[in-house]
């Protein structure tokens, strides 16, 4: 049996007909950047998030930029974030000129730890960002409370956290701004590269809007610099479509990570995420640990087994993220070193990504428990 680690062709097929029908009323309509399915989308993705507006982008790496350029961050400033997330998360501190300052994560949310958040604030901290990762929301109580005691922005980056909740509240409107991600993979997919920016401020949301279309408000009058980060009106039309069954398969991934839970609890070398208390988890990701003994670099080496055994059998699985961002080497001169960030790093070296997608199928999902439970019965 070949089992995927996702089925994008799945998911297409299911709702082939409604997409195919909106991308052509764009092409009938040559709105081909912005337009009316862009501003529908920004519309409903708003209400769902219940956040007041949302600006549509070409990336959700965009969104974390503007999130910190519209907030002032500059050249010379330090940006707080974990070491446990994808570099786009960084990228919106150094294209702002500033320093991302990265700490470790906890080992049960696998989010920033806001233990560790005091230590790294220096004069030049000037903002934390939240990664609400693997589709779990950060505890952004004691975030909020370092932000506001320290005179710092806050802002999220819900990249793989679309509809997820904490304390009962959306994501995307926890902070000053959050960015979103539509990469095709995503919980929410465009078909190419898609993002947005969320706000409850109205002079930030007017300020988003002017940065996206080259600093202006009006055609050729620019008030500001800007850039070009506009959604394009076919990914607007796409993410349309798409809204309509996003809180389905949102509820269909959390069944998938509930079975998983009831077919892999009984294995003790094996560490399952954790659902917090204060979170409705959307498990873009659904993340294990090999946790066989106390050794971090033989329980790697087995976790590195046990990918390949699954690979044998058909079944595809990821590793997210196999090195952390203290120890990639465009972050060399920043003078982190293995070590610093010990849950982080354990993390990077054992954890192991399952098929996790809103029609993965019983059968599929057996026959992937039976294979992890196959190869530690050997192991």
């Amino acid at each position: 049996m070949q089992v995927p680690f996702l089925d994008l062709k799945a998911q297409y097929n299911s709702i082939k007909k409604e997409v195919n029908e909106a991308i052509q009323e764009v092409l009938d309509n040559t709105a081909y950047i912005l337009g009316n399915s862009v501003k529908n989308f920004e519309t409903e993705f708003a209400k769902a998030h219940d956040v007041k507006h949302c600006a549509g982008l070409s990336s959700g790496t965009d969104g974390n930029h503007l999130a910190l350029w519209a907030l002032g961050i500059k050249p010379g400033d330090e940006v707080i974030i974990p070491s446990n997330t994808f570099i786009a998360t960084a990228w919106g501190a150094t294209l702002c000129g500033a320093k991302p300052v990265f700490v470790d994560c906890e080992d049960d949310s696998y989010n920033i730890d806001p233990k560790k958040i005091e230590a790294a604030v220096t004069p030049r901290t000037k903002a934390i960002v939240a990664v609400h990762l693997y589709g779990q929301p950060a505890d952004m109580d004691p975030l909020r409370e370092i932000a506001k005691a320290k005179n710092l922005h806050l802002v999220e980056d819900c990249a793989q956290a679309h509809l997820a909740e904490y304390k009962g509240k959306k994501v995307g409107g926890l902070s000053e701004a959050a960015s979103f991600s539509f990469y095709p993979g995503k919980n929410l997919g465009a078909y190419g590269e898609a993002g947005a920016i969320c706000t409850n401020n109205d002079e930030l949301a007017d300020y988003f809007l002017r940065l996206r279309e080259h600093g202006q408000s009006k055609k050729y009058y620019h008030q500001t610099f800007g850039h070009n980060y506009r959604m394009e009106g076919i990914q607007g039309a796409v993410l349309g479509v798409k809204m309509k069954y996003l809180p389905q398969w949102t509820e269909a991934r959390r069944t998938v990570a509930k079975k998983y839970r009831q077919l892999l609890g009984n294995i003790d070398k094996v560490k399952l995420p954790t659902e917090m208390d204060y979170a409705k988890h959307v498990y873009h990701l659904y993340v294990i640990q090999v946790n066989a003994s106390n050794d971090v670099q033989k329980n790697s080496e087995l976790r590195d087994k046990l990918k390949d055994f699954l690979q044998e059998k058909g079944i595809a699985t990821g590793l997210h993220y196999p090195v952390p961002l203290h120890l990639q080497a465009c972050f060399k001169d920043f003078g982190y070193k293995a070590g610093d960030f010990p849950v982080t790093e354990k993390l990077a070296s054992t954890g192991l990504s399952l098929p996790m997608f809103p029609e993965l199928t019983d059968e599929q999902l057996n026959y992937t428990a039976d294979s992890i439970k196959e190869f530690f019965s050997k192991n």
